[in-house]
């Protein structure tokens, strides 16, 4: 399988362990990630008002890129996931946003391009039962919370990713790696987001509640996709944090040095 990959910024930076332990997966599991040679950073968050082009135009040329290439955009980031399907759904279904991007860069896209988080292409393409077989060295004895944050679930109506009160797909995903999976209440409460660089005291009461939901619950690690909620929750927890894609590795039996 063939992907066209967008990395975004912050998984060439500060972010980096997740980049280099979802590519190692990836090609241990046959799956090839070819980067976008020109992409931009997508903005971080999406535009929401209705007059703003100019912000969407870096996603906009990234899924052109994918849909000449005649692949899926496939990432790893929550955030660009987020704006990139965001941008890709008012591509599809808004006149007015399409006409005023043809308009400005004159780029004729209309919403064609299929973009996938890393998860999903685990979940829809792969499947679990088949990354199941795959696993080397189990989970086993290891119970771990999945913490969705925001991006990659709401608004579900143009994310579709899961279902946003009661997703699945990490506890299954978990499960397919031999681990236990921890459901607890606070697995799709904000992190306090970008707050954290203003309002250290908002994001460290709502990262504790987080963490202590997830340790009542027996959890002894917990795992994100997202690069922010990676930070804001490491900050203040006393149980590890860690990359989705850092569990996989270590189920697919590759050592540190080569994740």
């Amino acid at each position: 399988m063939i992907y066209d990959y967008y990395p975004g910024c912050t998984l060439k930076n500060q972010a980096s362990a997740l980049e280099k332990s979802a590519m190692t997966a990836a090609e241990a599991l046959g799956v090839e990630l070819r980067e976008l040679p020109e992409w931009q950073c997508c903005g971080g968050v999406y535009p929401m008002a209705s007059n703003e082009n100019a912000h969407k135009l870096p996603s906009v040329r990234a899924l052109q890129s994918a849909k000449d290439n005649g692949r899926d955009l496939l990432t790893v980031c929550s955030a660009c996931y987020h704006v990139l399907k965001s941008v890709n759904y008012d591509m599809k279904n808004s006149d007015t946003v399409r006409n005023k991007v043809r308009s400005y860069a004159e780029i004729d896209y209309g919403g064609e391009t299929r973009v996938l988080h890393f998860l999903e292409m685990l979940r829809d393409d792969i499947g679990f039962e088949a990354l199941r077989k795959k696993v080397t060295n189990p989970l086993t004895g290891q119970r771990i919370a999945p913490y969705y944050g925001c991006l990659i679930l709401r608004p579900s109506a143009i994310i579709g990713f899961d279902d946003a009160e009661n997703p699945r797909i990490m506890e299954d995903y978990i499960t397919s790696l031999g681990g236990e999976a921890v459901v607890y209440p606070f697995r799709n409460e904000c992190c306090g987001g970008y707050m954290a660089a203003e309002n250290q005291t908002l994001t460290e009461k709502k990262c504790r509640d987080i963490i202590g939901s997830a340790k009542a619950h027996g959890a002894d690690c917990i795992i994100t996709a997202c690069p922010l909620c990676y930070y804001n929750l490491k900050k203040y927890s006393d149980i590890p944090v860690r990359y989705f894609t850092q569990i996989l590795c270590e189920a697919l039996g590759i050592g540190e040095d080569e994740a």
